[in-house]
């Protein structure tokens, strides 16, 4: 049997639909199969029944047919994020549905790699769905009516979504690697370590591929998602600034799993601390009254910067330290003692030697050097071109170890 499209909704509700986006697909000369969601009995055929999905779920079948659906969806859809894993034919993914649809499909879809083709058909894609496309290629699609039944404009949409789905997949099958491509290098940038990495860029461009990624909370994931996918071959990892807004609430955070992806795949990682002396929020009524008193920097009329403390950089530091010990591939961390950013520079307003000192410190006490686990303390600003250098230079060391 050859790769399928498989078509995930909740056949106790969206059977009309799902059948008809299936039809469409085979009538384009693709595979294509229901995958059931449902959490509730009802009469329809399945290609792929919810109880095959439900028993892929770590604690079974039972987990998920509990009566209660709050916790059959939330139990369902980490099924189906575990039976799609472990599917070896997907050729690509549609998803039909409402919020409660769009939300049981969505992880399973984050789930794969980037490159294989997922299609959302859903009643909020024309709001904010970054939360259900997160830092991967979901297309979403606004389903215009509900999904309640076949009618002129539901024909119209789902069939193009069916045929957009097929689409992609015929077109997968075309695109080959180009035989000039270079290994690939991640690395993660802020308005305020740009010189850092442009200049680390202009080094390495010759003999890679450079793929430069905003430090924004989605930023991060994005690198790291292409890490998991086997996309990204190496990673300079400059700008670690997204941890001060988990730690700290601010707007742009990563996520707890920050530093995983290098840890599960042993990809050669250099970092540094780029950034870590901020912590970003919205214009100034948006910041929390916890903070009054700080100090803030105004970066434009919608990003209001707050100064990280010592105490603060403390915790951020083990942090790091903590997350770079699971790492068992070549691992640099490069801190920068002349400063973190164009902001942390004498006469500047984040210039802060105490707070950096207590970051470097605690970062020092925690990570637990080794063969392929170290820590350099260099005398340069972030942003300066000697510190660049070392950037380069430990990427290649870790390159020759990987």
């Amino acid at each position: 049997m050859g790769k399928r499209i498989y078509i995930a909704g909740t056949l106790d509700t969206k059977s009309t639909e799902l059948a008809y986006a299936r039809d469409a697909i085979r009538a384009m000369g693709e595979q294509a199969v229901i995958v059931d969601l449902s959490t509730q009995p009802h009469g329809h055929a399945a290609d792929i029944a919810a109880t095959e999905v439900a028993v892929h779920h770590p604690d079974g079948e039972k987990a998920v047919f509990t009566g209660d659906r709050g916790t059959a969806i939330a139990a369902m859809t980490e099924a189906f994020a575990c039976f799609l894993a472990a599917q070896d034919d997907v050729a690509g993914v549609l998803g039909l549905g409402g919020s409660g649809g769009t939300a049981l499909v969505a992880p399973a879809m984050r789930a794969l790699p980037v490159g294989v083709p997922k299609l959302l058909v859903s009643t909020v894609g024309s709001g904010n769905v970054a939360g259900y496309v997160g830092p991967t290629d979901i297309a979403m699609m606004y389903s215009v009516t509900d999904i309640a039944g076949l009618n002129r404009i539901s024909r119209l949409v789902i069939a193009n979504a069916a045929h957009a789905v097929a689409g992609m997949v015929k077109g997968a099958a075309t695109i080959a690697p180009a035989a000039d491509d270079k290994p690939s290098i991640g690395l993660t940038m802020f308005g305020v370590t740009t010189p850092c990495v442009n200049q680390t860029v202009a080094k390495l461009s010759d003999r890679f591929e450079c793929l430069v990624f905003h430090a924004t909370g989605t930023g991060g994931q994005s690198l790291e998602k292409l890490v998991d996918s086997g996309l990204i071959h190496a990673a300079i990892d400059a700008t670690t600034t997204e941890l001060c807004d988990l730690l700290m609430g601010g707007i742009f955070p990563c996520t707890e799993d920050r530093l995983g992806a290098f840890a599960r795949t042993g990809t050669p990682y250099v970092g540094s601390c780029g950034a870590l002396d901020m912590v970003n929020f919205g214009p100034p009524e948006t910041v929390p009254t916890r903070y009054a008193g700080r100090l803030f920097y105004r970066h434009n009329p919608q990003v209001t910067l707050m100064r990280t403390t010592a105490e603060e950089n403390a915790r951020m530091g083990a942090w790091l330290g903590e997350r770079l010990n699971r790492c068992n591939g070549p691992v640099r961390f490069l801190i920068p003692e002349g400063g973190v950013s164009l902001l942390d520079l004498p006469g500047q307003a984040f210039h802060d030697p105490a707070a950096d000192a207590a970051l470097f410190d605690a970062l020092e006490r925690t990570l637990k050097p080794g063969p392929r686990r170290t820590l350099l303390r260099l005398p340069y600003a972030i942003n300066d071109p000697a510190f660049a250098d070392a950037l380069v230079a430990q990427m290649h060391e870790a390159l020759a170890e990987a």
